[in-house]
């Protein structure tokens, strides 16, 4: 059974920080995994990856500002962000590390991030 279950988000000022957290079932464990953020209107966009041996690529976006870790035996993947920005402004989502993310059909609630002042 596919169970991914993100948790985290909030309203944060320009330049906080914010850690999200991504609870995920046995089926991925094999997978890299990756956070998606999801601006209104768009599509999903691959942010962080981490493998399952714990290498780690991040987008430009957030290169920088970004951690993301795992604990296979907790099964949880958590990103940081520090130096928020607008832009960061969305919904982030956790799923197996694809740079097609349309072609999956099963996602958790997703976490909602707003930076603003």
């Amino acid at each position: 059974q596919v169970q991914l279950v993100e948790s985290g988000g909030g309203l944060v000022n320009p330049g906080g920080s914010l850690t999200l957290s991504c609870h995920f079932s046995e089926t991925f464990e094999v997978y890299a995994m990756g956070w998606f953020r999801q601006h209104p209107g768009k599509e999903r966009e691959l942010v962080a990856t981490i493998t399952n041996s714990g290498s780690t690529v991040y987008d430009d976006s957030v290169k920088g500002r970004a951690t993301v870790s795992r604990d296979n035996a907790a099964k949880t993947i958590t990103l940081r962000i520090d130096n928020l920005k607008p832009e960061d402004t969305g919904f982030y989502y956790c799923n197996r590390a694809t740079i097609f993310p349309q072609q999956i059909g099963d996602w958790g609630q997703g976490t909602q991030v707003t930076v603003s002042s």
